[in-house]
């Protein structure tokens, strides 16, 4: 190899040239499990759309699924104490620490009157974290994941590398963005392993009724498949939706159940990285095993200040809710008033999923959008505003905008949105 590098053409043209070779022999050494992976849409959007605030551009960005609220004060005390506590600055335990393990059972005992004990809880790095312990400990290659749509983008990549299959099954603003029981059925076969549930959803912050998740969990719990149901919006809910956990409607789907949280979203704790998977001891301690040999423990810093998160007050968290409910409809009734946009109204989470499929053909700054995909590439480059195309979510008519942004943000990005498709 040394030969090879030093028989190549001197100056900059050679450096270029051996440049551009090593970059070829690295993506060709790249695994196949890894190249099938696709780069988060979401965090795509937002990286774009940070580079051109960095570049003096004055980009609203409606694409980062994140609180724009800080981290309550007493949760970052109790980060800055544990910086100065010697016990911080080793190893613990890869599953989580003791206290933190028993304090999430009991916000859980508490928030959703779900019984759980410390070790059915497994501390992670965020939610996503979670979820990928989750489909690379119960799945096996071939293994079928029922996957309503539109969806979280990370779910999809995430099962197909534990070898799984995403089934996708479609829906839409004549059901809520909620699947049916029958949907659940007709996609069932004998592979069929699991099922992704969401509720309260992202992208389009769908809320299921007690009922419906009480019809989907009995079916799931008669045909022994597996449930993974993400709570990490289940504080942020708003009007008359209320937000259930599968496991308490439905106690026998508990055996085969596994609950994902998190303090990201409910606290404004996105960038400390501490998630948790909830789940049948023998799934936990197999998932800790894995966790041991990926990252070992979840840094102890971040960990003090999730125990303080879910052992504290909630009263921030609920002028956190009580501001994104004003905001969700300002949103709602903006949007709705652009000439071919079509907007739900959410229940839940902090984001907006309209259909803009009457915006395709349109002429957008220099060019027609037939997309979502390119109508989110023109409205970032002409009226610098940030979304993130449906495509990426499994619902290629839509896109999704976050509101949690200041209020003058929000109104502005909108307005511009609007002159732009008008």
């Amino acid at each position: 190899m040394v030969a090879e590098v030093t028989a190549r053409p001197r100056g900059a043209i050679g450096v270029v040239r051996a440049y551009s070779d090593l970059m070829t022999d690295a993506s060709a050494a790249v695994s196949a499990r890894v190249r099938a992976v696709a780069e988060s849409a979401t965090l795509a959007i937002d990286a774009k759309a940070k580079a051109l605030k960095t570049a003096g551009e004055d980009v609203i960005g409606f694409g980062a699924g994140e609180p724009d609220f800080a981290t309550p004060t007493h949760i970052v005390e109790a980060a800055q104490a544990a910086c100065a506590d010697p016990a911080a600055h080793h190893y613990s335990p890869a599953g989580g620490q003791p206290a933190l393990r028993s304090a999430i059972a009991g916000k859980t005992r508490r928030d959703s009157g779900l019984d759980v004990e410390p070790l059915e809880v497994l501390v992670t790095n965020g939610g996503k974290h979670a979820l990928f312990n989750v489909f690379l400990a119960l799945l096996d290659a071939g293994d079928d994941v029922l996957l309503p749509a539109p969806y979280w983008v990370s779910y999809p990549e995430q099962i197909r590398f534990a070898g799984g299959r995403p089934i996708e099954l479609s829906t839409g603003v004549e059901t809520s963005f909620r699947v049916s029981v029958e949907q659940l059925e007709q996609a069932r076969t004998p592979r069929t392993k699991a099922m992704v549930f969401v509720s309260p959803s992202n992208p389009t912050g769908s809320v299921y009724p007690p009922e419906e998740i009480e019809v989907i969990g009995r079916w799931a719990a008669h045909h022994g498949i597996w449930v993974i149901t993400d709570e990490i919006y289940e504080h942020l809910v708003y009007g008359d939706a209320r937000h259930v956990s599968m496991p308490v409607v439905v106690p026998e789907v508990r055996e085969r159940c596994v609950v994902v949280n998190g303090v990201a979203k409910t606290y404004a704790m996105t960038g400390w990285r501490v998630g948790w998977s909830i789940a049948p001891v023998p799934l936990t301690a197999a998932m800790a095993r894995l966790q041991s040999h990926a990252t070992s423990n979840v840094s102890n810093v971040a960990q003090a200040a999730a125990l303080a998160a879910v052992s504290g007050p909630m009263d921030v968290v609920d002028v956190m809710r009580s501001t994104y409910d004003r905001r969700r409809k300002v949103a709602y009734e903006r949007l709705n008033a652009i000439p071919g946009v079509s907007c739900a109204l959410p229940q839940g989470a902090f984001y907006v999923f309209p259909s803009v499929a009457g915006v395709f053909g349109r002429s957008v700054g220099d060019r027609i959008v037939t997309t979502a995909h390119e109508l989110c590439e023109a409205l970032l480059d002409t009226v610098q505003v940030a979304l993130v195309p449906g495509e990426g979510f499994g619902a290629p008519d839509g896109v999704r905008l976050s509101y949690a942004l200041s209020d003058d943000d929000l109104v502005k990005g909108l307005d511009r949105i609007a002159d732009a498709l008008s």
